[in-house]
């Protein structure tokens, strides 16, 4: 009986050793064809392809971060290869940026997308790109053909081969043919991204109807200009914001950048030094796509958005130059009256005006397309109606400077090829939105700044607020004259620097906007360049990667000289303490920045939570800035209305403190030694499909890493307040030394490829976390070659 049941457990074994060694058989086949499948899209990098239309061979050098240099006999072969290179590394990302864009979202992912794509059919960027395409000298609209053509060869090549990115038989389509407008659409979307303000005018238009005056007039940048006349005439209207703009896509209002440029006579070189790290959204992959192009008639370096040709920020042999985001205020909202018996009707001056209405089909995958109807009037689309089927009788339309036809790609061609700044402030000419702060240097010692862009003046109201549209007396009249927006070239000081703050002073004669970025990453950059001499490309970098906190340094003795200690307990007491022994670095190893930023976070809540709903809250222009106010007020003996409501100074300071411990203590448990910045701060550079639990690791299999640096800080790293994970920062961080203007520094987090099994997918991960940049030079690049040839 013994020997039976081990004659038994034995087959036992032997059957689950069978069965176990045909699973680990069958996991590892079903691995291998997965890793054989996704290696089978890899770009192609050395060796020679046939292009079809090509007149001439183009070499196409990857150097060891994978950044194509593509040097041509013509610009025909240039872009081309620019538009071929570009989809072999990116076509997932172009083909989703265009679909975002356009309102097309829908057709790949499904319902869940609708909103979206009705609001941007609402806002009509694509519209706005089509418009714009006349517009364009010939010369251009041949580079957006031939740009288009180079990513139509990959993708017919990539379909008839089996060979587009997995993300593509993830999702289950095959992307359409690229066009010119998909190209001018990208574009006009980062108009869209670095926004213009009409968000705040949304969230002031609902105070204004909901809290009395003086309280609501506290969460305005500036009192109002006009303001009781415009206040008057929204009184008599009846919207819901927050129903209006439910799922809204709000751009992040930390969208901004640093850059600054310094003079030869403050530089070791005795040349000029230029630096520029744009904060946008931090993503896999990059925002930006490194490339170097070189033909006969240009020799450019540097960084575009995947699907537009040429090089928007870089250096060519003579000139180099960055930008950040002016913010000014280019987005007016307009409060139409509708007329009931005809809803495509509005009031204008006493009579009505028939709009104009587009017909519109989103794509629905797995159910029956949308008809979806945009109404346009003489102010723009009514866009507070995409969340909803009704039609009010006064509803809101945008007016938008990146609505009109505009030709920036005509500036970057420009740019591109420019030697010194008369030319380069010629191109500036065609570059209307978004705004940015241009800084510029060249080899023969020119350091320059110019805040450039199409910025409207108005006739009555100053952006503020909803403004009557039926009225004409809110109309954009003029914009501010090319020759008048703001300059400086050659400063005493020699150095300037923008990082989004006020670049103009009360003597300047236009308006440009009520809504700065808090002022602690530019006095941190001014005082760094202020104080020092000799300057190199290293401090360059080291300043971009800076972690200096002087939003902490001014509040935190306004905390320990607020807080009632009586009230605290030992552990609060000791919380407190810590905050008044900190250096103020928002180092990743340090407690006080976890606290600190906790606090400031919870004063935001114990001020609003009660009477600012979530969805209102999102659309919060300003908040930073206007909660450091009215503390700064406070402080001078000046509490206004929220502060006063919640108890005064003393009492809002310690609850937040208060609150802050709570959620630390839960979060990191009792012990302080364990609060540490970057337990909560990391960076993890999400890929879009891996919301999807089991493509997580697929397409994001790194630990996410902490790092140091914060909003406040000129080492930018927003967070999400949820998940702790940094998704917002510099995108792309430059510096360049024009003794040597042949070598750019860059970091393009988390690399240059958007294909998962590629090297330089996530290679510059933790470069990008540590501040190790890597060298791009215009000549000696060594690397894999790709010679494309035309076909015979």
């Amino acid at each position: 009986m013994i020997l039976q049941e081990k004659r038994k457990t034995k087959r036992w074994v032997k059957f689950f050793t069978i069965i176990g060694l045909v699973f680990f058989l069958l996991a590892g086949i079903t691995y291998t064809g997965i890793q054989l499948y996704l290696n089978k899209s890899l770009p192609v990098t050395s060796g020679t392809i046939s292009l079809q239309g090509l007149t001439s061979p183009v070499s196409i050098t990857r150097d060891n971060h994978g950044v194509p240099h593509i040097k041509a006999e013509n610009l025909q072969a240039l872009y081309i290869a620019q538009g071929y290179v570009t989809a072999q590394d990116r076509l997932f990302q172009m083909d989703l940026s265009r679909r975002q864009a356009s309102g097309e979202l829908s057709e790949v992912i499904g319902e869940a997308a609708l909103d979206r794509d009705k609001f941007f059919r609402t806002f009509g960027l694509r519209r706005a790109a089509e418009a714009s395409y006349t517009s364009y000298s010939e010369e251009a609209q041949e580079v957006l053909e031939w740009y288009a053509d180079g990513v139509n060869l990959f993708m017919e090549e990539a379909i008839k081969e089996n060979k587009l990115p997995v993300e593509f038989t993830l999702l289950g389509y095959v992307p359409r043919e690229w066009s010119v407008i998909d190209s001018l659409t990208i574009g006009k979307y980062m108009a869209f991204d670095l926004g213009g303000h009409w968000e705040g005018q949304a969230f002031r238009y609902q105070i204004m109807k909901a809290l009395p005056e003086n309280k609501a007039l506290e969460l305005f940048p500036s009192y109002p200009k006009d303001g009781p006349d415009i206040v008057a005439a929204i009184k008599d209207t009846n919207l819901s914001i927050e129903e209006s703009f439910a799922n809204s896509v709000i751009p992040d209002e930390f969208n901004g950048s640093n850059n600054w440029v310094v003079s030869g006579s403050k530089t070791k070189s005795g040349e000029p030094l230029l630096a520029d790290d744009p904060h946008l959204s931090l993503a896999t992959p990059s925002i930006w796509y490194q490339s170097h192009l070189q033909s006969p008639e240009v020799n450019v370096s540097g960084v575009i958005f995947a699907g537009i040709p040429g090089i928007i920020l870089g250096h060519n042999e003579q000139i180099a130059w960055g930008v950040t985001n002016v913010g000014p205020d280019v987005q007016d909202l307009y409060i139409e009256k509708r007329n009931q018996e005809n809803p495509h009707q509005f009031l204008y001056k006493e009579k009505w005006e028939d709009a104009e209405v587009f017909e519109e089909e989103i794509k629905v995958k797995d159910r029956k397309s949308i008809d979806y109807e945009v109404t346009v009037t003489r102010h723009g689309p009514i866009i507070s109606e995409f969340a909803k089927d009704t039609e009010n009788e006064t509803a809101l339309a945008l007016q938008w400077t990146a609505l009109q036809p505009s030709n920036e790609l005509e500036a970057v061609l420009q740019m591109n090829q420019a030697e010194n700044w008369d030319e380069f402030k010629e191109a500036l000419n065609s570059f209307h939105t978004p705004a940015q702060n241009f800084v510029f240097a060249s080899k023969d010692g020119t350091i320059a700044y110019r805040a450039n862009g199409k910025i409207p003046i108005r006739s009555k109201g100053d952006g503020q607020l909803p403004v009557p549209g039926w009225t004409g007396e809110y109309e954009w009249k003029d914009y501010i004259p090319f020759d008048e927006l703001p300059t400086i070239i050659n400063p005493e000081e020699g150095f300037i620097s923008t990082a989004n703050n006020q670049v103009i002073d009360e003597s300047y004669p236009y308006h440009i906007t009520n809504t700065w970025a808090q002022p602690y990453r530019a006095e941190r950059i001014k005082d760094v360049l202020e104080s020092k001499d000799n300057l190199t490309v290293k401090d360059m970098q080291e300043l971009q990667m800076d972690q200096v906190n002087l939003q902490g340094e001014e509040f935190v003795p306004l905390l320990s000289q607020s807080i009632d200690e009586s009230s605290l307990t030992l552990k609060e007491k000791k919380a407190l303490a810590l905050l008044s022994k900190w250096d103020f670095m928002d180092n990743k190893d340090s407690s006080a920045p976890l606290l600190f930023h906790h606090v400031m976070n919870e004063i935001n809540e114990v001020l609003f939570e009660d009477e600012i709903s979530e969805e209102l809250a999102e659309l919060f222009e300003g908040k930073n800035q206007i909660v450091d106010q009215l503390l700064r007020e406070a402080d001078k003996g000046k509490p206004g209305v929220w502060i006063t409501e919640q108890g005064g100074l003393s009492k809002v300071m310690t609850t937040a403190l208060k609150r802050s411990v709570s959620e630390l203590e839960t979060e990191y448990g009792k012990n302080m030694g364990h609060w540490k910045w970057g337990n909560e701060h990391r960076i993890s550079f999400t890929h879009p499909l891996s919301t999807v639990s089991v493509l997580k690791y697929l397409f994001n299999p790194e630990t996410p890493i902490p790092i140091g640096g914060s909003r406040v800080t000129v080492q930018a790293a927003g967070w999400n307040s949820e998940t702790g994970l940094v998704t917002h920062g510099g995108s792309w961080r430059f510096a360049i030394d024009l003794a040597d203007i042949e070598t750019g520094y860059h970091l393009v987090g988390p690399g240059q490829s958007g294909h998962v099994k590629s090297k330089w997918y996530h290679d510059q991960m933790k470069d990008w976390a540590n501040g190790t940049y890597h060298a791009t030079k215009l000549t000696d690049i060594e690397g894999d070659t790709l010679t494309l040839v035309p076909t015979k």
